[in-house]
């Protein structure tokens, strides 16, 4: 049977999941799947569009959620594609490393319009409504680089324990790290959680001012 591009990215992904970003090689992806270097050429050009293409498939994992559904409010719509993401990026090794920086594929560009005409439907201009997707990504690609690097992290109980001793005797740190949770993965969720909303808070009174100011 003849290799597909679907298998390929398939494979760069459960190589990355196993070995990590750094050891995933156009020369090791085509070694895993048993072919030469010229036939893994046909079907990716370079190592950054097989980046993209992984992007792509990482991201499609979260699950179709390209328009509201019936009934639902456009923001409450947003809030949702970006925990999709978020979840779906947490869940695979390195995967927020590969999204951040990709760019879309040619399969892609119908689901974008389809988002984008979401928006535009309830009174966002296409440039505005591209850059609320744009923003929210970012941030999701952010909190998912953030939390899976905190998870990589080696533990060092005494360094945290003096950190912690020391910022008690700073009256706002003090009372800042009382009103949250200790880090870890709960901690990481209601982090995320928090900035998403003010994020979606952000987009709701911006597109309360186009509304104002549309003739």
């Amino acid at each position: 049977m003849a290799l597909t591009q679907e298998q390929v990215v398939k494979r760069a992904v459960d190589l990355m999941a196993e070995a990590g970003l750094e050891a995933l090689t156009l020369r090791r992806l085509a070694t895993e799947l048993g072919v030469s270097a010229p036939t893994l050429y046909w079907h990716v050009r370079n190592k950054r569009e097989l980046l993209d293409l992984m992007a792509e498939a990482l991201v499609a994992q979260a699950g179709r959620a390209d328009s509201p559904a019936p009934g639902q409010p456009w923001w409450e719509w947003l809030a949702k594609r970006a925990r999709l993401q978020f979840r779906a990026l947490i869940s695979h090794r390195d995967a927020a490393l590969v999204v951040a920086g990709n760019r879309p594929t040619e399969a892609s560009l119908p689901n974008i319009e389809e988002v984008l005409d979401s928006l535009v439907a309830v009174g966002f201009p296409p440039a505005e409504a591209l850059r609320v997707i744009l923003s929210i990504g970012n941030y999701v690609i952010g909190c998912a680089v953030e939390r899976q690097a905190e998870e990589a992290r080696t533990a060092a109980p005494e360094r945290d324990t003096r950190l912690l001793e020391q910022a008690a005797a700073l009256p706002n740190l003090r009372a800042a790290i009382a009103g949250v949770d200790r880090p870890g993965p709960a901690a990481g969720d209601a982090g995320f959680e928090y900035g998403l909303g003010l994020l979606i808070e952000g987009v709701r009174s911006r597109h309360a001012e186009l509304l104002s100011a549309a003739p």
